[in-house]
């Protein structure tokens, strides 16, 4: 019978959406293109490619392609210098509503199968004073980069967009924002790029696919564009439109250009007809493997494998994904953490299929505090107390529908007699509906047929909403409830939030009530029986007399969380101070202080602390802190942070280095990262040492190597993970991993094989 669910629950899926999406193209029948106001100045008439009004608005014309073009970065077509090109962009950091430092001229183009954007960037420096390090796809190191972007509101509801960006070696990264913010990075479309020289700047020919985007039916579109610049040595940001420097989050511009509602209108595209896009993604995949502490062990095990992605569009905007006999050998390994509290840790998501689509799972985002539960949890499905669980098959459908967001989602995993894991079902569904010009309501449904805690299933019900008022003003809450066998009572959650966020003034307040039997078992729950207030204050003026500095942050906050079952008590309180130096290089100075407060109503061992318990009782403590965070642009960069308090009936000493990366060349690349803790209690000392390294080398915008090394003394091990990825082909992909873990104790000087990897997988990508 579990078996049979896979094949009524996928296409139960496709029916629950069918009639929406038919009710969707009978109303759309006619181009919508003419129908949509422009918000903005009038469409610019040829030649002009752009109109401007006195609020800072803009519309701009794409030009239909009459010749072939290269996609090769040089920009020498004839089209160049018979169309005007785009210029006038405006900054946003340092200096609101100045123009650009460095002309900027860009063009946007389309034939009948792709949209193209292509640039001039002059620079008055010399290459060798660019900001150029990073050819690897969607690392966080290349946003430091001097860039150049375009983000895409093809739905034009001001509110969603589709954002790409590049930089003078080439490299990609791409990122869905929903609702101005949410900001989805692991979003892998099918698009290409070249870049090139010329005497004073830098060029860029970017070409998306028409089947990569999503967009409303009907030939004539009326969609939102904006592009950005980026020029890091001098720490500025610009785009086409004037965008508020309180839209900036942080000392860097890159969060600027989530603000949607103030993208320039683009007209003029003749989009093809959709139809019913298929994408095949079949994989094979070959192994050998090495498990000393699996029983009986295993030595040099060899395994192959085949599986196979599906996406099939249902609808202009709806999508369909299956996929069987899932494998996720490629996905790099978990970075350790250290942890010295009683609560699970969190590790992110990174297997494709969750990351693809999941803003729109996202549940009450940015309210309340860091005991929020999470009701949609992707980790959850396929991993079990760390071990892995098969997916046999899955299939889920994504997309819009008019004001709709709308999410399905249902797998089956296979069971392990030996780790007394069963075989079960997992489904999701979201409904999310655009209300006013900014805001959300929504409803979230999970569900398991085993639940880990009871006999019998597992489910969860919640409704969620977001209001943004003004560019800085929201309000976001929730109430849920969880279904598991024998938790009848107090099973309920709910979440009421403010948050004002304006440039030189800021604060929220928030309240959080999770029932002693709220289970989210395909979410993720800290703790439960408590109630939570959470309050915040921040002032953060721009001092125009110290012309190396380009803001001050003084923020204040308390969490005051009460135990809230039989009897009521308060479990934790924590009141901080945070004072930040921002500079105009991007570099920041932190102080902080931390006064907190735990009852612990039983003793507990802390993770590392060689069987340190610390025993119940009723704590206060102090933490003080300074920090140093070097600009991302430089060279070396990273954070520095030394910290020393009491902790519990002791103290502690805490030295990291976090995010750090040494740029060896344009290639290659280390990112350590360090922490060092020393705890001294009545019970004992100890002291926990973490080190984790990367090196990256690129041999191409589309083939690099990457390697992960950790030493962690809490669990005596040293782990390695070394992956391949060459992209030989639009989305097909070759991974080669090798991974081995290590007991050991660098002091000792031992070292003892636990189990080592060597995985090849190869998927090819077949569109239609």
């Amino acid at each position: 019978m579990r078996h049979r669910s896979i094949a009524v629950g996928l296409p139960a899926l496709l029916l629950l959406v069918a009639p929406w999406s038919l009710a969707a193209q009978v109303g759309t029948d006619a181009p919508l293109g003419p129908a949509i106001r422009i918000d903005g100045p009038p469409a610019p008439l040829a030649p002009a490619t752009i109109t401007r009004d006195d609020r800072g608005n803009a519309t701009v014309r794409a030009v239909r392609l009459t010749e072939s073009i290269r996609l090769d970065g040089r920009l020498d077509e004839e089209m160049y210098s018979r169309v005007p090109a785009l210029t006038g962009f405006l900054q946003t950091l340092p200096d609101e509503g100045a123009p650009a430092t460095e002309n900027t001229e860009a063009w946007i183009w389309f034939d009948d199968e792709n949209v193209y954007v292509s640039a001039k960037l002059y620079d008055s420096a010399p290459e060798s004073e660019w900001v150029a390090n990073e050819m690897r796809r969607d690392t966080n190191q290349l946003r430091n980069n001097d860039t150049f972007s375009v983000s895409f509101d093809t739905y034009y509801d001001h509110r969603n967009a589709l954002f790409f960006y590049t930089n003078p070696l080439g490299a990609r990264a791409d990122i869905q924002h929903t609702n101005e913010g949410n900001p989805n990075g692991d979003w892998n479309p099918i698009w290409d790029v070249r870049t090139g020289r010329f005497e004073g700047g830098w060029t860029v020919e970017m070409q998306f696919p028409f089947k990569s985007l999503r967009y409303r039916p009907g030939r004539e579109q009326v969609w939102g564009v904006q592009l950005r610049r980026a020029i890091r040595r001098k720490n500025e940001w610009v785009h086409l439109t004037q965008i508020p420097r309180t839209a900036v989050n942080g000392n860097s511009g890159a969060s600027a250009v989530m603000r949607v509602s103030r993208h320039a209108t683009l007209v003029g595209i003749q989009a093809p007809d959709a139809g019913r896009n298929i994408e095949l993604k079949p994989y094979v995949i070959s192994g050998l493997e090495t498990d000393r502490g699996a029983s009986p062990a295993i030595s040099n095990d060899a395994s192959a494998d085949a599986g196979l992605d599906v996406k099939l569009g249902i609808t202009e905007n709806l999508t369909a994904d299956l996929t069987i006999n899932t494998d996720f050998a490629q996905v790099e390994a978990d970075e350790q953490q250290v942890n010295l509290t009683r609560f699970e840790l969190s590790f992110p998501e990174k297997r494709e299929f969750f990351l693809e689509g999941r803003d729109i799972y996202q549940f009450a985002l940015g309210a309340g505090g860091g005991d929020t539960p999470t009701l949609f949890f992707s980790r959850r499905i396929g991993l079990q107390d760390g071990d892995l669980v098969p997916i046999r098959a899955g299939g889920r459908v994504t997309g819009k529908l008019g004001p709709f967001d709308v999410g399905a989602m249902n797998l089956q995993t296979g069971g392990d007699d030996a780790l007394g894991i069963e075989s079960t079902n997992f489904t999701v569904l979201r409904l999310r509906r655009d209300v006013f010009a900014r805001s959300t309501i929504g409803a979230l449904f999970t569900g398991r047929s085993q639940s880990t805690v009871a006999d019998g299933s597992n489910q969860t019900f919640g409704v969620d909403g977001n209001f943004a008022f003004r560019q800085d003003l929201n309000f976001a809450g929730y109430f849920a409830q969880t279904r598991t066998s024998g938790l009848t009572t107090d099973d309920r959650s709910y979440l009421g939030s403010f948050n004002y966020n304006g440039d030189l003034f800021g604060g929220g307040l928030s309240y959080l009530r999770v029932g002693e039997n709220f289970n989210p078992e395909v979410g993720f729950l800290r703790r439960t029986a408590f109630r939570e207030t959470v309050a915040s204050a921040r002032i953060s003026p721009r001092p125009r007399s110290l012309e190396s500095v380009r803001r001050l942050n003084l923020a204040l906050s308390m969490d005051y969380l009460e135990h809230d079952a039989e009897r009521r008590y308060v479990e934790s309180r924590e009141a901080s101070a945070r004072f930040q130096i921002e500079y105009q290089s991007s570099d920041v100075i932190d102080f902080s202080f931390v006064n907190a407060y735990e009852y612990l109503d039983r003793s507990f061992r802390i993770s590392g602390g060689g069987g340190v318990a610390v025993p119940a009782g009723r704590y206060s403590f102090n933490d003080f802190g300074v920090g140093l965070g070097l600009g991302l642009q430089r060279w070396y960069s990273g954070s520095l942070a030394f910290h020393r308090g009491s902790f519990y009936t002791g103290d502690k000493t805490t030295v990291a280095l976090r995010t750090g990366r040494i740029n060896v060349s344009t290639r290659l690349s280390l990112e350590p990262t360090l922490s060092f803790n020393w705890i001294d209690l009545p019970q004992g000392s100890f002291r926990t040492d973490l080190a984790v390294t990367r090196v990256n080398y690129a041999f191409s915008p589309r083939m690099f190597f990457g390697g992960l090394v950790q030493y962690n003394s809490g669990n005596h091990s040293v782990s390695s993970n070394l992956r391949l990825r060459w992209e030989y082909r639009p989305g097909s992909e070759l991974f080669i991993v090798y991974t081995e873990a290590r007991n050991t104790d660098l002091l000792d000087r031992f070292s003892e094989l636990a189990n080592r990897g060597l995985t090849v997988k190869l998927n090819y990508l077949l569109r239609r």
